[in-house]
């Protein structure tokens, strides 16, 4: 069993071999254009739908700049921003990885019986609703004008289908990475209700454009999501990283885990990134989590989340999920 066939089999629930050790076997593509039809910018300057974004320190990545969104005045909102054109841009080289700097590749050469490809969609409905009005001021329009971020959000959905759809024709798409941030450290970044009125039902449209791909959908979302995770698993993500562990992982994954995939829960936050943290502090966090969360399949071991690390932490981590994860299926 080769590693794709592995990383299926846990996705599946399906009796796999090994614990993967992150997205074994995954090849991710971005989508194309300088300034990135979904995703991050990789430098200072405007993306592709006008929003200003800085970058000041390489260990921390892009950040949307201060002042820097597009609609300053909701009721104008369609007057205010210009959707990206899909189509203006060469789907025939892909970014393979995160920016428009990445190594390009063309779908076509990609070895499919080694390798699943996995489209990075990031910025989702909540995110980009937040970038194109500025987090306060998206926060404060949920609630005092749903309708029309109910009408801004579908727009933004509309997009993002017409993306998935061009970005499948592409690349021949497996699966879907699609990024939405709905949680902080201690709860949802709006209501349960206000999520499920008006973030639910678009993302739910969002979901049947991949599902009707057969594209596995594997949703990132930081933060505690748990009041909505029911939700998210009814519309059918079959994936979720990086599960964090402010959330409590072990009973979703009791409650869930024959229904979804846990991808990450390696504490980032407490473990892996603590000052003085042992290795052997970080082999006990491993092996915990896989116990946690690998039986029967469902579980893809990593950090939960992406910081920089010290070298021999990871190493340990690592060299921990190639002993662990491989024996835990043989126990």
């Amino acid at each position: 069993m080769n590693a794709k066939e592995n990383l299926l089999r846990v996705i599946r629930h399906d009796s796999p071999e090994w614990v993967p050790d992150g997205m074994e076997s995954v090849i991710q593509l971005s989508p194309p254009g300088v300034l990135g039809l979904a995703r991050r910018r990789g430098s200072s300057g405007p993306d592709c739908w006008g929003v200003m974004w800085e970058y000041e320190n390489q260990q921390v990545d892009t950040y949307p700049a201060h002042d820097g969104w597009t609609i300053r005045n909701l009721a104008d909102w369609r007057e205010e921003i210009q959707v990206p054109d899909i189509d203006a841009e060469d789907w025939s080289v892909l970014p393979r990885g995160w920016t428009p700097t990445d190594e390009a590749i063309r779908p076509v050469e990609i070895d499919r019986d080694e390798h699943l490809v996995c489209g990075i969609v990031e910025e989702g409905l909540f995110e980009r609703a937040c970038l194109l009005l500025g987090m306060e001021n998206a926060l404060a329009a949920f609630l005092t004008e749903p309708e029309a971020m109910d009408e801004l959000i579908g727009c933004i959905a509309d997009y993002h289908v017409k993306l998935i759809v061009r970005f499948h024709e592409a690349a021949g798409l497996d699966m879907v990475w699609y990024g939405d941030d709905w949680g902080g450290q201690e709860r949802l970044l709006v209501s349960p209700d206000t999520w499920r009125r008006l973030i639910k039902p678009h993302t739910r449209r969002v979901y049947d454009c991949m599902k009707e791909r057969g594209l596995i959908i594997n949703q990132h979302s930081c933060g505690r999501i748990e009041e909505v995770f029911a939700d998210m698993v009814e519309m059918g993500a079959d994936m979720w990283n990086f599960c964090q562990p402010c959330n409590n992982l072990a009973g979703l994954k009791k409650q869930f885990g024959d229904l979804i995939t846990f991808c990450g829960g390696i504490d980032s936050q407490f473990v892996l990134d603590r000052p003085g943290v042992s290795t052997d502090e970080v082999r006990a966090e491993v092996r915990r989590r896989i116990d946690e969360l690998a039986e029967g399949g469902g579980y893809i071991a990593g950090p939960s989340h992406g910081v920089p690390y010290d070298p021999e932490i990871i190493g340990a981590m690592k060299d921990e999920i190639a002993c662990y994860g491989r024996r835990f299926y043989a126990q």
